[in-house]
């Protein structure tokens, strides 16, 4: 390329053309705002028990997202421990995107498994607290009136006081115009009543100070409120506490007795806090999530309620028949059956006769147990989704586990965006995806799909997001043995 200022004339085109590239850019400006920081922490709540009064308890963190990236929250500024983990964090516990209370970390404990532990699933860093439901909303103490409305003028009662808007002109000192039929209002006053109290001013003041003639003494020692003047409004040096404070409070004293009720968060040991060990059954465990963020958000619902349960019937159809035919495709890759014993000719006949066969009876569909469909919409205006799980009956190679993540098509038939298919046998070589719920990982109002990924005998946990009918993992933790 050459340059512009050593060919004849060009330096007047390129300065021409320089101010008309410019012009439209001044005429037309656009503000920016800056980028929202966001900062927000996600982990797992898991309890056994009552969750307003858990046997035991315990916060598993899971991502951080910070600087516009995922990280893993339990690793993450762990100096001493993790920056999702303070002590005096406070997290959010929701359901699909609602608030079902608050857990204050009170500690946080990094735990080691022994090399010759068992099945623990007790390894890395746990956050222990308390957790506080959210306040009942109180009743509304209205109550219908038993007055019927009316109508001035049009449903009347002669005889009970009314207002009117044919009253007379304001500080006139007249009376409202009276209904038609009804008696004139007196103009008399009513005599004084010697025994009526009176308000009036105070003696020696000019203010509005107060209504009753005798003031109690002053208090040497007594708190005052002043109204600070405009010269000192103006001039900070001059701004000087509105309350006068007493000398020797007892507020000064560090070592006065407050009162409060429970034991405050941060003073809990591990003796006031049952802490989960262990991985308990799924019937007896249970897990929702949890958000930490700095700023506050609106909520957004992510969970989808079914149209009627005949839509709900049809969609489990539909999913049923997609994870038997997954489950059969699994079962015949990873069975190694012996091969059907060879049939022996018959021998000759003299009369050949026609044999009658009877068809083979039509095979029972395998039963499914423990069946789990949850319909979530994670963006507006995205399409349905839909995450199906179930197992089957039997032990080792016999217990199989499937989970389908699909999306209804224009057809109103689901498209499998994520499946995972495993046996109680092999979690080692392919980890069973136990559905936690949807959350929304980076205050983006789009919600990701958090699962469990549980193995023999350790667990991670993952994010995906799934759109089109694709899903695509965005985050995984690190594993926990």
């Amino acid at each position: 390329m050459r340059n512009p200022s050593r060919v004849p004339g060009a330096s007047g085109i390129f300065v021409c053309l320089m101010t008309l590239c410019c012009a439209p850019s001044l005429a037309q400006t656009h503000k920016i705002t800056k980028t929202e920081n966001v900062v927000r922490s996600v982990g797992v709540y898991e309890w056994t028990g009552d969750m307003a009064k858990p046997a035991a308890s315990r916060l598993i963190p899971v991502s951080l997202f910070i600087e516009g990236k995922l990280r893993d929250a339990a690793v993450y500024l762990a100096s001493p421990a993790p920056l999702a983990l303070l002590s005096g964090d406070v997290y959010e516990l929701q359901k699909s995107g609602i608030a079902l209370g608050t857990f204050d970390i009170a500690f946080s404990r990094h735990l080691v498994t022994p090399e010759n532990a068992g099945n623990t699933y007790d390894d890395g860093w746990f956050g222990y607290g308390k957790f506080i439901p959210l306040a009942a909303q109180k009743k509304s103490t209205l109550k219908p009136s038993t007055t019927i409305a009316k109508i001035n003028s049009v449903d009347e009662d002669d005889s009970a006081p009314h207002f009117s808007s044919r009253s007379a002109t304001p500080g006139s000192g007249g009376a409202a115009t009276p209904v038609p039929g009804t008696a004139p209002a007196t103009s008399e006053t009513p005599a004084n009543d010697p025994d009526r109290p009176t308000l009036h001013r105070s003696s020696g003041s000019s203010n509005k100070t107060s209504a009753v003639d005798s003031t109690p003494p002053d208090d040497a020692d007594r708190p005052t409120l002043r109204r600070r003047s405009p010269e000192d409004a103006k001039n900070p040096k001059n701004d000087r506490p509105s309350v006068t404070p007493v000398a020797n409070s007892l507020n000064d004293d560090p070592n006065r007795p407050l009162l409060h009720r429970g034991k405050p968060v941060g003073s809990m040991s591990d003796a006031d806090i049952p802490k989960l060990s262990g991985l308990p059954g799924d019937q007896d465990l249970h897990q929702v999530v949890a958000v930490s963020d700095a700023a506050d958000h609106p909520p957004h619902d992510f969970s989808r309620a079914w149209d009627d349960e005949s839509e709900h019937q049809a969609i489990l159809a539909k999913l049923q028949s997609a994870a038997r035919a997954q489950l059969a495709i699994y079962a015949a890759a990873n069975t190694s059956a012996p091969p059907p014993p060879a049939t022996p000719k018959p021998a000759a006949r003299a009369h050949h006769t026609t044999a009658k066969t009877t068809p083979a009876p039509t095979p029972q569909p395998e039963p499914l147990g423990d069946e789990k469909l949850v319909g979530y919409t994670l963006s507006y205006g995205g399409a349905p989704t839909y995450v199906y799980f179930a197992h089957t009956n039997g032990l080792g190679v016999a217990q199989r586990f499937v989970t389908l993540v699909a999306q209804i098509n224009m057809n109103g038939e689901p498209e499998i965006a994520l499946k995972n298919i495993t046996d109680a046998a092999h979690l080692d070589r392919t980890p069973r995806m136990k559905l936690v719920d949807a959350v929304d990982a980076e205050a983006l109002n789009r919600a990701s799909l958090m699962f469990e990924l549980r193995a023999q005998n350790s667990r991670q946990f993952a994010l995906y997001r799934v759109i089109g009918a694709r899903a695509e993992q965005t985050f995984i933790t690190g594993s926990t043995q």
